[in-house]
């Protein structure tokens, strides 16, 4: 029998207030908050403090606030950079390949709710995975949703709703996001 937290991770049904899970969240809550509190000045303690939520030893430079799930399902390349007002909801992983950048606002979540509402009434929750490319830059507000993948080196414009996959190589913008031309 799989744990609430194997549940989560294969994108199943797994009730979100599992013990282990909540401790977990509130670990990285802990983390998240004693980030965003960091003086600006202590840029080494914050890189210190996002590898240990991240369980990495890459660096990365992101604005405070900045807020997660767990940390851990949280991939990210080398020269990743996240402006003020970043949140990815990590339920399951979040891949982020080299040299990404994300504009102030950015909001990626992998979790998501049953459309049934007998199984959200149950408490049900589950999530799905989500990969952004090498070279990708991401627009102030876009939010990127569960289950979707970016191609390398494309532009996603401000303001974007990413429902669907995007290609390489492409701007993409709007509600829902859709490409406009080829880079």
């Amino acid at each position: 029998m799989m744990t609430e937290k194997e549940k989560m991770l294969a994108g199943e049904f797994y009730q979100a207030f599992d013990k282990e899970l909540v401790e977990e969240r509130n670990y990285a809550k802990k983390l998240c908050h004693k980030f965003n509190m960091t003086d600006p000045s202590e840029q080494e303690k914050k890189i210190e403090i996002l590898k240990k939520l991240f369980r990495t030893d890459k660096s990365c430079w992101i604005e405070p606030p900045f807020y997660c799930d767990y940390g851990y399902n949280i991939k990210i390349g080398e020269n990743f950079y996240a402006n003020h007002g970043c949140i990815i909801l990590d339920v399951n992983e979040v891949k982020i390949g080299n040299n990404v950048l994300l504009a102030p606002g950015v909001k990626i979540s992998t979790a998501t709710h049953p459309i049934d509402p007998v199984e959200r009434a149950k408490g049900n929750e589950y999530a799905l995975p989500i990969e952004i490319g090498d070279n990708v830059w991401i627009g102030a507000g876009a939010i990127i949703v569960p289950g979707v993948k970016i191609g390398a080196n494309t532009v996603i414009g401000a303001g974007s709703v990413v429902t669907k996959d995007i290609p390489e190589n492409v701007v993409a913008v709007g509600n829902p996001c859709k490409v406009i031309r080829k880079i």
